[in-house]
């Protein structure tokens, strides 16, 4: 009877491997991680376009003021920071600056004005991409300080193409235009890719 108890452990581990041997096949087949700190795996600069909306511009608006500046905002700042306002946008990605260049991805995601006394966001978005070029998506987030030249942010994950990504993206402020229209540069460099 031991025997017999051996063989029946064998016999289920030997399913467990060739289940999880499936399950690996069903989800794409193997991938392979490549990770350098020196050189990123993969590159790209894209261009976010962000137009507000403005109370006329139903048509072109990619973004809304989900909620109001906290009355804090204008009693630390004459001017009004946009402090506690929240923005939800669904925004163009181009390869080139022309708002009218070919789309890459979209933008999705929210930032919030996080600071009293400057102009700051705090972002959280997916770039989505849907393209004979990237299918899947990439994942961002986190301090636009928007007074400095360029700034960081992190690529925490993805998904298709850009599966379980780590990166990060450099934003650089590439046009404004008042508070309803604003581009930001995205270079962005991938040092984990599953290929």
């Amino acid at each position: 009877m031991q025997g017999l108890a051996t063989y029946s452990k064998l016999g289920l581990i030997a399913v467990m491997i060739l289940l999880l041997g499936v399950a690996g096949v069903a989800h794409g087949g193997r991938r392979r991680l490549i990770s350098s700190y020196d050189e990123p795996c993969q590159k790209m600069t894209v261009f976010y376009h962000d137009i507000l909306y403005n109370g006329s511009n139903t048509a072109n608006a990619t973004s809304a003021a989900a909620t109001q500046p906290t009355a804090l905002s204008t009693s630390v700042s004459s001017n009004g920071t946009f402090f506690g306002m929240l923005v939800v946008f669904d925004d163009l990605v181009t390869a080139e600056q022309a708002l009218a260049s070919e789309p890459v991805a979209r933008a999705q995601g929210f930032y919030v004005y996080d600071k009293k006394e400057a102009y700051t966001a705090w972002f959280a978005f997916s770039l989505v991409f849907n393209s004979t070029a990237y299918r899947g998506t990439l994942n961002l987030m986190g301090a636009d300080l928007m007074t400095e030249e360029t700034r960081d942010i992190s690529v925490v994950g993805g998904t298709g193409d850009f599966f379980m990504a780590r990166g990060v993206a450099t934003l650089r402020t590439d046009s404004f235009e008042g508070f309803y229209y604003f581009r930001l540069q995205m270079d962005i460099k991938l040092y984990e890719c599953y290929i």
